[in-house]
């Protein structure tokens, strides 16, 4: 059983900068991608950076230049440090991972957390 736990959200006014950070837990082996998205209200969630086991990164054209994502592997965490915010970016932001887990007859699984709400305003 793996979860998947973020924090780090609150408010922050315009221009200001906060870390999101996912935990994930449990029987894991290896966590293959990583991603965080976010939902904002009366719209569709959506892919806001990912990163691939081998530390490549994509980010969404909204936060690229804003937002950086990174992952410790020792610890199995997953960072988002967000930058120059703006209200757009208020959401809820989930953290997804790709996990292989189990010791025996391992297997690859998709996991979400629960999500942390961020707002950015003044």
């Amino acid at each position: 059983q793996v979860q998947l736990v973020e924090s780090g959200g609150g408010l922050v006014q315009p221009g200001g900068s906060l870390r999101l950070s996912c935990a994930a837990s449990g029987s894991i082996f290896s966590i293959n991608h990583m991603g965080w998205y976010r939902q904002a209200p009366g719209k569709e969630r959506e892919l806001v950076a990912a990163i691939t086991s081998g530390g490549s990164t994509n980010y969404a054209d909204s936060v690229k230049g804003r937002f950086t994502i990174s992952r410790d592997n020792a610890k199995n965490t997953g960072y988002l440090q967000m930058n120059s915010l703006k209200p757009e970016d208020t959401a809820v932001y989930y953290c997804n991972a790709e996990v292989v887990s189990g010791s025996y007859s391992p297997h690859a699984m998709a996991y979400w957390g629960k999500g942390t709400l961020v707002t950015v305003s003044s």
